[in-house]
């Protein structure tokens, strides 16, 4: 049983996820420390079925947990808080539950990706969820690159430490006017929602010390008329330098007008200046 527990506020655990808790043959929790103070609050003993099951055992505890669903015991999942399985553990638990034909069942619980989604004001209808971004080297540029040119709206953790560089990198990546909500203790007593443009996201979180965990919804990138090849954006930055802007303010425009990275655009315009 996948349970879902409170992100924040111990009022948003439905009451099917206490009577699971309290039945349950063994809890695998993330952090056990975590969990045993959630059963104490509920007034759950949890005695000795509390396991522990994180990211750094998950791969040898799976099949040792299969097996005692296999025997007809119920095994309650949880993590920290939210769904297990989202950016937590879990999911090793469920591909092995399934390989070897056993039910699997979920009760449903709150969740910081739609939490934040809803508050966003930003469209609804069809979004993609990235987790925790790479904090360097490649596969974080090329996650920046996409996450530029990505149409649906966008969903990003991230954690205090890392949010102003995130914000910056994607200001660069999408573009300084992109429509962004950073929201941050959600359901907590100090929830905040910050709506406004990345540039303006960037500006405030880098002069207000971060605190607490953070979602980003950030607005998908337009449709554009035309495919942003090398030669349209040649093209466009030929234009820009002829109407007399800068480097910086021909990129920022390019970048805006097509959908790519800054980056991209920048390059476009230094190789017809030189």
């Amino acid at each position: 049983m996948l349970v879902g527990t409170p992100i924040g506020n111990l009022g948003d655990l439905s009451p099917r996820a206490v009577d699971v808790l309290r039945a349950a043959d063994m809890i695998a929790a993330e952090d056990t420390r975590r969990t045993r103070a959630l059963l104490t609050h509920l007034g759950i003993p949890a005695g000795r079925r509390l396991h522990a099951v994180h990211a750094q055992n998950e791969v040898a505890r799976a099949r040792e947990i299969s097996h005692v669903v296999a025997t007809g015991a119920t095994v309650a999942v949880v993590t920290d808080a939210g769904m297990p399985s989202i950016s937590d553990p879990g999911g090793r638990l469920v591909r092995a539950c399934i390989e070897q034909g056993l039910d699997v069942e979920v009760v449903p619980g709150p969740s910081a990706v739609l939490s934040a989604l809803v508050l966003s004001g930003l469209a609804t209808d069809r979004f993609v969820f990235e987790g925790f971004l790479a904090r360097k080297g490649s596969a974080r540029s090329e996650r920046m690159d996409a996450i530029g040119r990505e149409p649906r709206t966008i969903i990003l953790f991230e954690a205090p430490q890392r949010v102003a560089a995130t914000l910056a990198d994607l200001v660069e990546a999408c573009g300084r006017g992109r429509k962004v909500a950073v929201a941050r203790e959600l359901t907590k007593l100090h929830e905040e929602v910050w709506r406004g443009t990345l540039e303006g996201a960037a500006h405030h979180f880098g002069e207000v010390p971060p605190r607490g965990e953070f979602v980003i919804v950030i607005e998908g990138r337009e449709p554009v008329e035309v495919a942003a090849g090398d030669d349209v954006l040649a093209e466009a930055a030929r234009q820009e330098i002829r109407e007399g802007r800068s480097t910086r303010e021909a990129a920022d425009s390019i970048a805006d007008r097509f959908g790519v990275s800054r980056r991209r655009a920048y390059d476009a315009v230094l190789a017809q200046r030189g």
